[in-house]
């Protein structure tokens, strides 16, 4: 007997049919526990519970800017993390009147910062000191650079891992030079510069092999200012003389952390369990485990998120617009089209009554500045605005400080460079010669094709010359406006040169010295607020992913100290890639700083 057939339908059909409530069934179960996971995550509290007794532990390591970021890179599975300088200042004032933080341990790494960023850092650290709490810096990273060493050296007791190397020879500055590069490739480069431009040296390494005289000079008064600035407030901390701790960085009589003890620069030397131990002392714990150390970084963001809600509901009166990075009209730095929209909403918020601008970018687009400029004049009609420069407020960081009511900067703020500078590439010697590229073109009139594989007749490059001379022109106008000088003595502080804020104050491009917090107090005043409600721009809020990311990252650390076949991209390959990134956005003439700076 043969066995019975099955039609394609009658097993089709039903398996289809299978299939689909299968499916169906998976995928309302991925949204249920999906739904779990996200609503556990949304559930994050992002309270910390602070025990009497607690110490602050506070991790100097990675980069410090003015605005706080939280990134998860995808090549090194990795959550990258940057410290607000604002919260940082903001959790330190914090500790110092929270009863239940008994002092700071200061753990100091790899930091990455600017000179102002490291002063403001300080300046915290010292009036926290003041109070009558204790500081305790510890260097655990393998190079102790000098950033690193100015920042902790204020603190009474200073101890350092006692094989980690350690610099102390003075600041310098090095000069990448392409000229005899794009000579070999025959690539020629027109540089146009607003008349009496001398000190604008961003253009120099394309038409010549080392500094101009200018360049020099200004880099050398720069560098000299910063380090005095440095040398006096270390030399001070450590009970040595201004001339004896410039003699140990000239010689170079510093090179390990055990010379350093030598010269008193450190208190002792310790690993980090005999630090944990006077730490249980100072709290009188007789066990490690009892030693109620709390995460500097997620008290600092806690307590700013907390204090940034609450004003948030209440309306806050004082307006804190954070800019930083460069000058475009979109991107990640700092974009006229998001920035004019907070000026805009200030300006026409009524419980608003003062606005502080904190500004720290070496410039960029002069097109993009002009209409953070014009934001910022007409808020100031309305508003008093008052100004604090971070690390830089240079080129076009400074065009758009110009209209404000007051400027503050730090002593060592990169400052001014009033000045503008484009680069026009000629390419069609390289293409023909080294390629065998050749280009033909018509036109229907005689300047209809501008292309960097056309040199620029005479007339051309003088009406480019024309156009950056206007707007380097309408640059000292709208200083002069904003400062009160005639345009004689702008013309005379500007061609391009950079200051440091302690020179600028002297010349007149800032009106005081001093940190953000002393910007935001003298806004206060002249307003008169009674009870002042400080509300930040970019609004602060909760990252809830972030906070999951991390509590993740923290486990796994604790799991697995050493990923010995993680692999991530170089950090140089990374910064390569960003400068890439940077230049793609420098479209038309620019109003940009004279040099890159990498604070390292």
């Amino acid at each position: 007997m043969s066995e019975p057939k099955l039609s394609f339908s009658k097993v089709f059909w039903p398996s289809l049919v299978a299939f689909i409530i299968a499916s169906f069934i998976s995928i309302v179960a991925f949204f249920i526990i999906t739904g779990v996971l996200f609503s556990s995550l949304f559930n994050i509290k992002s309270t910390l519970d602070i025990k009497d007794n607690s110490i602050l532990q506070v991790k100097l390591n990675g980069e410090i800017n003015d605005n706080q970021r939280s990134t998860f890179d995808v090549a090194s599975l990795d959550i990258l993390q940057n410290s607000s300088l604002s919260s940082l200042i903001y959790g330190i004032e914090t500790a110092k009147a929270d009863p239940k933080i008994k002092g700071l341990f200061i753990d100091i790494g790899n930091l990455s910062c600017g000179y102002s960023t490291a002063h403001a850092i300080r300046s915290a650290i010292i009036d926290f000191q003041n109070s009558g709490k204790f500081v305790v810096t510890y260097f655990s990273g393998e190079m102790i650079s000098q950033k690193e060493y100015y920042i902790g050296s204020v603190a009474k007791e200073t101890y350092a891992f006692p094989s980690s190397a350690f610099q102390l020879n003075g600041i310098g500055g090095e000069t990448m030079f392409f000229k005899n590069l794009l000579d070999k490739l025959e690539i020629e480069v027109e540089i146009v510069r607003g008349s009496n431009n001398d000190f604008k040296s961003a253009v120099e390494p394309y038409f010549l092999t080392e500094m101009s005289d200018s360049s020099r000079v200004q880099s050398e008064r720069l560098l000299n200012s910063i380090w005095d600035d440095m040398c006096a407030e270390m030399a001070t901390s450590r009970r040595l003389s201004l001339a004896d701790f410039n003699a140990i960085a000239d010689s170079l009589k510093v090179t390990s952390t055990e010379d350093a003890l030598h010269y008193k620069l450190i208190d002792r030397l310790k690993y980090r369990d005999e630090v944990m131990a006077d730490l249980m002392k100072k709290t009188g714990v007789s066990n490690v485990k009892d030693l109620l150390l709390v995460d500097f970084e997620d008290y600092a963001r806690n307590k700013m998120l907390e204090n940034q809600l609450l004003v948030q509901a209440d309306k806050g009166n004082v307006a804190v617009i954070i800019a930083e990075g460069d000058v475009s009209r979109s991107g990640d730095g700092i974009s006229s089209t998001k920035i004019c929209k907070l000026f805009e909403k200030v300006r026409n918020d009524a419980d608003i009554k003062t606005v502080v601008f904190r500004i720290n970018s070496p410039g960029g687009s002069a097109l993009a500045s002009e209409e953070i400029w014009r934001e910022v004049a007409l808020t100031n009609k309305v508003k008093k605005v008052i100004v604090s420069m971070g690390d830089v407020a240079a080129s076009g960081g400074y065009y758009i400080a110009a209209p404000a009511h007051r400027i503050f900067a730090e002593s060592t703020t990169i400052t001014g460079s009033i000045g503008v500078f484009g680069m026009i590439p000629y390419t069609g010697k390289m293409f023909e010669n080294k390629l065998g590229i050749n280009f033909d073109r018509v036109e229907t009139n005689s300047h209809s094709v501008l292309s960097l594989n056309k040199k620029l007749s005479p007339e051309e490059l003088a009406r480019v010359q024309g156009e950056v001379d206007g707007i380097y022109n309408q640059f000292i106008t709208r200083v002069a406006d904003g400062r009160k000088l005639s345009k004689e003595r702008v013309m005379q502080i500007a061609r391009g040169r950079v200051w440091t804020g302690k020179d600028a104050l002297k010349i007149g491009l800032v009106d005081q010295l001093g940190s953000l917090n002393d910007a935001i107090a003298f806004a206060i005043k002249e307003v008169s607020l009674k009870n002042p409600k400080i509300l930040y721009y970019p609004l602060v809020k909760e990252d809830k992913l972030a906070d999951l990311l991390k509590i993740l990252k923290n486990e796994e650390e604790e799991a697995d100290q050493m990923n010995v076949n993680g692999t991530s991209i170089p950090a140089d390959f990374i910064s390569y890639y960003n400068e890439i990134k940077k230049i793609e956005n420098r479209m038309g003439i620019q109003m940009r700083l004279p040099f890159d700076i990498k604070f390292d």
